[in-house]
């Protein structure tokens, strides 16, 4: 695992922006694996200023988002559907037959899990897929105990989980108790992993990932067996492993 140590959140994701930016550039084509929520915002800006002042190209782009809540409408604005297009692809002008996030609105959602997975499976590896982690260390959203070897599937979001999500919605009682998620075994076949991670909220899952046991109750661990995983984490979410 290589690690990149940056002072702040900015700097996390301006790093992160350079490597997917010449990503992009190296292979037009290339299968992106896409993440939601605050971590990757600050990068997504920087693809988006990138794209105007140098006309970096995503026409050819594919990609394939981690996760979906299971019952909010795709219009609802916290639907990952909404996020992606208001945070990133909108912008670029991405095609959006290139774009894809499991459809969480689907009656049998079984079907939609198997769906995604043929879907990313015809797209071959994905190049390079973007991770948050949770402060319990989840990454998508494998909960602690999800297998290694985990498929596209249906996930009980923690409470702890939901909680860390509540800020975007009314209250609590708002935000989805399911989700859709990319499982381990999906993630790993990834060619290049880029794990983001900024805040002392992070600290504690930051230092399991990087030195602890490799154990399905800490998800991020396993990224320890990957042959490329970058981490770029800042010092607030670095500090418990100096």
């Amino acid at each position: 695992m290589k690690i990149i140590v940056v002072e702040d959140y900015n700097e996390m994701s301006k790093k992160a922006a350079e490597i997917l930016i010449k990503k992009v550039q190296e292979k037009p084509n290339a299968v992106l694996g896409l993440a939601t929520g605050s971590t990757p915002v600050g990068l997504y800006k920087e693809l988006i200023e990138d794209n105007q002042k140098n006309g970096t190209s995503y026409k050819d782009i594919h990609t394939v988002n981690l996760d979906e809540y299971i019952g909010l409408p795709k219009e609802d604005k916290n639907s990952y559907y909404t996020f992606m297009r208001e945070n990133l692809f909108n912008q670029l002008t991405i095609p959006e037959e290139h774009t894809n996030i499991p459809n969480g609105n689907n009656q049998d959602l079984l079907e939609e899990c198997d769906r995604y997975e043929k879907i990313i499976d015809a797209l071959g590896q994905v190049d390079l897929q973007i991770l948050g982690i949770g402060s319990n260390g989840h990454i998508g959203f494998n909960e602690p105990g999800s297998s290694f070897t985990g498929q596209t599937h249906i996930i009980d979001l923690k409470e702890s989980t939901r909680q860390a999500n509540a800020r975007f919605f009314e209250s609590i009682d708002e935000v989805p108790k399911q989700a859709i998620t990319m499982g381990i075994g999906t993630i790993m076949k990834s060619k290049e992993i880029l794990l983001l991670a900024s805040g002392t909220a992070k600290a504690e899952a930051i230092r399991g990932t990087i030195h602890g046991e490799v154990t399905e109750d800490l998800p991020a661990s396993i990224l320890q067996t990957h042959p490329n995983v970058t981490l770029i984490v800042d010092k607030e979410a670095y500090s418990l492993c100096e």
